[in-house]
Parts: structure tokens; sequence; C-alpha cells
């Protein structure tokens, strides 16, 4: 095996919290790791290969998501056609991987499954491509790049089993002292006004979830409320401090979710990097939910959403709302 540079240390090989802050890449950043050969960069997106032709960065490969999830739930795909996935793409355990998208929803649902798998070092670029683009640095267009399959992972997988929560271990948290499923859905998703997705006809929300908050009303693309206007993420303490207020603790069993996954994964991650360590992600999240007529549903009704910390809730232009 090749040695690494220093920019490519694992992040599995320093302690968790401040050193996983590593994991969350500047475009600058990016323009120098991608020099090292040892860096798998791949562009993430959902039917996205057309856009990814006609501009990405230098050197990226490129995932869809449909590789990593199946309807009709969207939940991940089975864990032998994850880790076909991956070996096709060059990935093993120890290799660096930097993601990136279009919409930060897409880098993030791939990022959450690679640490789950048990990939030691993945990383993603804050604010996504916009913020590559806002940074004067160029796109080339053309084909992805492809990497040699990998033989094997190289380690047992998934490596983090506890990073996914299904149904049954939903319901099961539910019953808990010491956890939490954190809704990472807009106020009106949480208070049942709207399911939020044109697929989804069932409104309301899991008995005993904690509203997580997410972004702009009407938008699932959004998650504004963790992130500032260009995108980036908020500095870690804004975030505690927005969860905290809202019931949830670092210290307890945080499974979040969302509608179907993406939410959720860009939650988890932003946790991750935060040191948090009892952390997952309920794949099924409301869809799954509410599909099952067994499972109870509340309608947490209010006349508005709860402050968030005294910070505003950005207003805008909202985009046509797609599947994550």
């Amino acid at each position: 095996m090749n040695a690494r540079s220093p920019l490519c240390q694992p992040l599995s090989a320093v302690p968790a919290g401040p050193a996983r802050a590593r994991a969350l890449v500047a475009p600058a950043e990016l323009e120098e790791l991608v020099r090292d050969p040892a860096v798998r960069l791949l562009e993430v997106g959902c039917a996205g290969l057309p856009a990814f032709e006609q501009g990405h960065i230098a050197g990226a490969g490129y995932l869809d998501t449909r590789e990593l999830e199946a309807p009709p739930l969207f939940n991940k795909v089975g864990d032998a056609a994850l880790l076909r996935v991956l070996l096709a793409h060059g990935i093993r355990h120890d290799t660096t991987v930097v993601v990136y998208s279009r919409n930060p929803l897409a880098a993030a649902r791939a990022a959450h499954l690679m640490l789950y798998a048990g990939v030691g070092d993945v990383r993603m670029l804050d604010g996504a491509l916009a913020a590559w683009s806002a940074a004067g640095l160029a796109l080339v267009a053309g084909a992805p790049a492809v990497a040699a399959p990998a033989r094997a992972f190289g380690a047992p997988f998934p490596g983090r089993p506890d990073y996914l929560t299904d149904m049954a271990q939903a319901r099961a948290l539910l019953a808990r002292s010491d956890a939490a499923l954190v809704s990472i859905r807009t106020w009106s998703e949480y208070s049942g006004a709207t399911s939020g997705y044109s697929y989804i006809d069932a409104r309301g929300e899991i008995p005993g979830a904690l509203w997580g908050h997410a972004g702009h009303e009407g938008d699932v693309n959004s998650m504004s409320h963790f992130q500032h206007a260009d995108g980036r993420m908020l500095d870690g303490a804004a975030i505690e401090a927005l969860w905290r207020a809202g019931g949830i603790r670092r210290s307890a069993h945080n499974a979040f979710y969302c509608g179907t996954g993406w939410r959720a994964s860009l939650a988890f991650f932003y946790a991750w990097l935060m040191g948090w360590e009892r952390i997952s992600v309920y794949d099924g999240g409301w869809y799954e939910w509410s599909a099952d007529p067994a499972n109870p549903v509340a309608i947490n009704a209010a006349e508005k959403a709860p402050p968030r910390c005294g910070t505003p809730v950005p207003s805008g232009p909202v985009p046509s709302a797609r599947r994550p």
C-alpha cells in the first residue's frame, strides 16, 4: 500500500470530536487534496450524470444515489449490494473518500452510508459544488474518472452497523429514557400541516419524536437552519444550542430521520463532525413509518414554530421539491 501524505492521515486514526472537523473540506483544501492519487473524489447525484458531464471537479468519479437506495421506500440497499457498489468505485475501509454534490443532501446520503459501511476516512465539501465555483475554481467537462475496482473491503462489513436504525429499533428507542428519535423536517411537516412530499399522503409525526429542525418551509432540499446563507455549515456550538433548546441531548442515543433519509443524513454528518458518538439514521423515516397502519401517528398542533434561539429563519424563493 502506498504511503499516505499528511493530508490523508485517516480520520479513524485520530480522536473523535474536533479532529473530525477535517472531514468538512473547504474548496482550497479540496484543491490540494485531489492532487493526491490516494484520494477518491466522487460527485454524488440522483440522475445527474448529464449535468456532471457538462462540468465537474477534475478527477471526480460519479456516484448515483440510485446505487445506494432502492424503491419503493428508498431505504438503503442490502449490505451485499452496498459492498458491491463501494468496491466497484474502488473504495476499501482505508480509502480516503471525498464526496461533493450539487445538492449537499446527496453527498451526505453517501457519506453516512460509507461511515456505516466502515470507511474510516470520509470527507465532504462544505457548501457543495456552489462553494467550489464561488471560490473561482474551475470545472471540467467530460466523463467520470473511473477507479480500479477494489478486490476486497479489507475489514468487517458493515463496520458501524450502529449508525443505521431500522423500524423495529426505532420503536424500541421510543421506550428508552436515554434515546430519542429526532425529526429533521420542517415545522409544517412536524406539526402535521403537510406531509412535505408529493408522493407521501400521510401527515403527522412519530409520537414522542423531538423536532430537530430542517430548513425553508416547503423545500425538502433545504437545511438552512444548520447552514450559512451560502450553504456552509454553521458553527457546531450554534447547532448544539439549537438542539439543546429542543431537548436533544448529546449524551442520548439520537436517531435522526426525515422523509426518506437525505436530510437526516446531513444532520447525522454534522453531529458526527461535532463528536456526537451515539447517533444513527432511521433510514425509513416518515415514509416507512406512516406506511405501516400498526404505527401510531401524532399531530403536533401549534400556531407557529418555536424560535431558533434568536437566529432568524432565512427567507427567499423556495426551489421545487425533490425526493430527499
